[in-house]
């Protein structure tokens, strides 16, 4: 038994003690957590239940953002030790599926993601998890940072997507956390310019601090034209859209120029209309974005570089004892609010 943050059902949260796996595999190791971030989507399973076909049918232990430190390592083992500070990718394939041989194993029928039922997550101070999957830090990242890769790997796996040319104007709709990422592995990847759209401004003041990022409140004048005087009527080379939000994917044609590329990205609730014949007129690319693959090291690499700063977008780092009330202020908290994390350390 360990202590563990377990969505009960549906508005209900507990910390509490819960049976977890406690033998070790020779493939695996343990880990001491350190730092987990609260995402979105267990944000959406505390209010709602549910995310799509995944339904909460019975006691779930949230988290899948995280930190920590290994404790003890599998017989075969030959990557890491008993002592090195880790991330952790909480996706884990069918290493022999089809997909997996592909290299596209985000989109593996048979991925086992934390957190998304009926998987537990990792909001427990110790977890077990495959040492293929956990990713030593530089000596210069923090477990707060090491928190931060999972989300940013999201970023980094848009801005493949979207094949990125040196000097690119790109424009990102949704300035939540997604959408911060991939302005910032937008900007990484090799873009002159992001353009960053939302409505909140508080969360716009955050990401405008960024050198290279240009923010537009649309409840002040439109993406549409916010881009059209950034490039002259011409256009975004890359459109990456993070809001889920229906009327701006329906906005999406007017945004790209002629030739360029749209990168769905944020997750509609519910089917949205799409203009086709407005993608078709401008022969716009349009690519799709789900979770990410081989992307942890890359991550890590740009962090560990100095290239990318993900510390501004810290809002509040809450004791593990508090968890119940970190996720209430999430839920509160999204105008505001970009990244809570949850301290496990000396837990």
């Amino acid at each position: 038994m360990a202590v563990a943050l377990v969505l009960e059902k549906k508005g209900q949260l507990s910390l509490r003690e819960f049976p977890l796996q406690q033998e070790l595999s020779p493939t695996d190791v343990r880990i001491a957590v350190k730092t987990v971030g609260v995402c979105g989507s267990d944000v959406h399973y505390y209010t709602h239940g549910k995310i799509g076909p995944f339904v909460v049918v019975e006691p779930m232990i949230l988290g899948h953002e995280a930190s920590g430190v290994v404790v003890e390592v599998g017989a075969e083992v030959t990557n890491l030790k008993a002592g090195d500070r880790v991330c952790m990718e909480p996706g884990i394939p069918n290493a022999t599926s089809r997909a997996s041989k592909l290299g596209i194993y985000n989109v593996d029928p048979a991925v086992r993601f934390w957190a998304t039922p009926p998987i537990h997550g990792c909001l427990t101070p110790e977890v077990i998890h495959p040492a293929a999957f956990s990713y030593k830090l530089p000596d210069n990242v923090s477990f707060a940072e090491g928190a931060m890769v999972e989300p940013f790997a999201i970023g980094m796996q848009s801005a493949l997507r979207a094949r990125i040319q040196p000097g690119d104007i790109a424009v990102v709709t949704g300035a939540g956390p997604i959408g911060m990422m991939t302005a910032l592995a937008a900007l990484a990847g090799g873009c002159a310019k992001v353009l960053v759209a939302d409505l909140a401004q508080p969360k716009l003041d955050i990401i405008g601090a960024y050198d290279g990022i240009e923010t537009v409140n649309i409840r002040e004048k439109s993406t549409a034209d916010a881009i059209s005087e950034m490039t002259d009527g011409w256009g975004a080379d890359v459109v990456f859209e993070c809001s889920g939000a229906a009327p701006a994917i329906l906005g999406l044609p007017a945004l790209a120029r002629p030739g360029g590329a749209v990168v769905l990205v944020g997750m509609p609730v519910d089917p949205v209309p799409v203009d086709i014949v407005g993608l078709q007129a401008k022969e716009l690319r349009v690519e799709t974005v789900f979770r990410y693959a081989n992307i942890y090291d890359r991550a890590i690499a740009l962090i560990g570089a100095g290239k990318v700063d993900l510390n501004p977008l810290i809002s509040a780092t809450i004791p593990f004892a508090d968890s119940v009330s970190a996720f209430d202020r999430a839920v509160e908290a999204r105008e505001t609010d970009v990244k809570i994390q949850i301290d496990l350390s000396g837990f």
